[in-house]
């Protein structure tokens, strides 16, 4: 069997920044674990396999080792080869995804716009061990959606600092550890790290402003914000708050174009 396969940079206007994504249109469902052989193959953050039926694309994001609840680059990748490659001509995607419900994407020129859920978080107490992998002290912690675990610091500068431990990091009972601060470049900036699911550090992680949007709405006073991922790829997103819904938009570009021999 012969399947086409792009990879694409989100969150980007610019080849090599960004965040690589693999997309894989499909014409039916392949075995689950052949999509998590492909994944895990591609050794990328996150590939994405997507079937239209009728006019909705289902669509399933795999990390090398495990399928995810949500992905936002992959998704925003998903969208740019549907418009760009496939051919799309209407300017709003439906997408659905028997995890996260039904996602929209819509063309804006050449920006791209995700209709993602929104979330909120539930204060912890900060952890020791977490303090101690990450290598700082945050001054507040929530989780959230997910499993992820959210860390709050003072200023952008420590943001780019944090060199976690990653060995330690992944024995930390969340898939997912977001830090993020008020930014002097942004009104916002983050990373995040996951190397419990085969991530150690992502470069644009989408799915995680469904929390950090009205976080720093609601921080700074403000429900349109520009963001950006402070990772050595870098990117940047533009977000808004819509009552229970986000907005997350960005740039794509395409990378690659093949095809896979299973």
């Amino acid at each position: 069997m012969n399947l086409t396969i792009y990879q694409v940079d989100a969150f980007t206007k610019e080849v090599f920044k960004g965040n690589p994504a693999a997309v894989c249109p499909l014409e039916s469902w392949l075995p689950d674990e052949t999509m998590q052989r492909i994944a895990l193959e591609n050794n990328l953050a996150e590939t994405a396999f997507f079937v239209k039926t009728g006019d909705v694309y289902e669509i399933r994001w795999f990390t090398p080792l495990i399928e995810v609840n949500l992905c936002g680059h992959a998704t925003l990748a998903s969208a740019f080869v549907i418009f760009e490659c496939l051919g799309e001509t209407t300017t709003t995607i439906k997408l659905h995804s028997h995890r996260s419900g039904d996602l929209s994407v819509e063309k804006q020129g050449t920006r791209l716009i995700l209709d993602f859920p929104s979330y909120g978080l539930n204060e912890i107490e900060i952890d020791a061990r977490l303090v101690e992998a990450v290598g700082k002290r945050p001054l507040q912690t929530w989780e959230t959606q997910g499993n992820m675990v959210f860390m709050l610091f003072e200023k952008e500068s420590d943001i780019a600092g944090i060199a976690p431990e990653m060995s330690a990091l992944a024995k930390i009972p969340f898939d997912e550890v977001i830090v993020t601060a008020k930014g002097d470049s942004a009104d916002f900036v983050s990373r995040m790290f996951a190397p419990r699911i085969g991530i150690p550090e992502d470069p644009v992680t989408g799915a995680i402003h469904c929390s950090l949007i009205p976080f720093w709405a609601e921080r700074l006073g403000k429900t349109e914000l520009f963001a950006r991922q402070i990772s050595a790829r870098g990117g940047e997103i533009f977000c808004e708050l819509k009552s229970d819904r986000v907005k997350i938009g960005g740039n794509a570009v395409l990378y690659l174009k093949g095809e896979i021999y299973v």
